[in-house]
């Protein structure tokens, strides 16, 4: 373990292309770049968020042409009208000049409506393996029900153009508006989104009380929430069973007591060939690393390695060692290899 930097409520990192270093979101406001020789403060062009429970900056991508256009994509939270709040992507230019800095943000995608409260925005971002889309997901913001409803995006996987528009095939194109956007709903706070090696998209979520899952996501489908989980209100109201509805998507996986998951990978075995195609998950509540195999549409965990705190994100470095991120104030960007 190395340790390489230090962060202030990090959320989410992005490998730069090359040897240009990791770009890392913190949650009150702040871009910083890190790379060998230190760690700069992007400031110039970074939105202004709104910040405080779960909100605040968040995601932070990598454009699939970003070789020609030096485009990342990035999500907040923003306010809106009488204590309102929602996230919102954006497509934004970075040039590492003379002058570092990102270009204004054009906003291409927002959580609709805007709701009260500072919970589960989700806002992870993922890109389709050929490049062509790109996919958010939106958490159902504490309201429950709103995630069984087609006509607002909450609870729900998005599948858009690289331009934000709804992307043409979408399960629910022919109801049109915000429905034409949706890929699958259902879902509760989603804070992993990622492709496998066969090109299939996974959501990793926190549950209620128990029931944090796993997911294999297909379009058009229904993941149950709030009608149905593993775990229970934090009332202790029970909540029914997946599998009392075998109508709804079951998850590959679900964990009681939680892991609560903070983000996940696929990993590629460059260093570790054994865990070749499993998914490695930064655990909170867990406090270290998850690692899950993966079993046709099913997921059995392998073991678990705890790190000493609470994990926020993780990313494969080119050479297959891993870059994990370290929750709250104070935490710490690590770089894990193997002997």
């Amino acid at each position: 373990m190395e340790v390489l930097g230090t962060f202030d409520e990090p959320w989410a990192m992005a490998i730069l292309p090359g040897k240009e270093g990791i770009l890392i979101t913190e949650r009150a406001g702040k871009v910083r770049w890190w790379t060998p020789t230190g760690v700069l403060n992007l400031e110039i062009g970074v939105p202004q968020v709104d910040y405080g429970g779960q909100g605040g900056l968040g995601d932070i991508a990598i454009a699939p042409d970003y070789a020609t256009t030096h485009d990342i994509y990035l999500s907040w939270v923003e306010a809106g009208p009488d204590n309102t709040r929602g996230a919102v992507v954006a497509r934004m230019h970075f040039d590492y000049g003379v002058f570092i800095y990102f270009a204004a943000p054009k906003t291409i995608w927002r959580q609709t409506p805007k709701v009260t409260g500072r919970g589960h925005f989700s806002h992870r971002i993922a890109f389709s393996p050929d490049g062509k889309y790109l996919y958010i997901a939106s958490g159902e913001r504490q309201k429950f029900t709103p995630a069984q409803d087609l006509t607002n995006n909450l609870g729900k996987i998005v599948r858009l153009n690289l331009d934000g528009t709804p992307a043409t095939g979408n399960p629910f194109a022919d109801k049109g508006g915000t429905s034409a956007e949706i890929w699958s709903y259902g879902h509760r706070n989603i804070l992993g989104l990622q492709f496998d090696a066969q090109g299939r998209l996974w959501d990793l979520e926190h549950g209620p009380a128990g029931g944090d899952e796993l997911n294999l996501v297909k379009p058009g489908q229904n993941y149950g929430w709030p009608l149905v989980s593993d775990g229970d209100h934090y009332s202790g109201e029970k909540i029914p069973r997946h599998s009392t509805r075998p109508d709804l998507a079951a998850p590959a996986i679900s964990w009681n007591p939680v892991i609560a998951p903070g983000d996940f990978i696929f990993y590629s075995g460059k260093m570790w060939p054994e865990w070749k195609g499993q998914a490695l998950i930064a655990g909170l509540g867990s406090a270290g690393l998850v690692r899950v195999r993966i079993d046709g549409e099913k997921a059995v965990e392998e073991a678990r390695y705890p790190l000493g705190n609470r994990i926020r994100a993780i990313r494969e470095a080119p050479d297959g060692s891993l870059y994990v991120l370290e929750d709250g104030k104070g935490g710490r960007l690590l770089r894990l290899s193997r002997k």
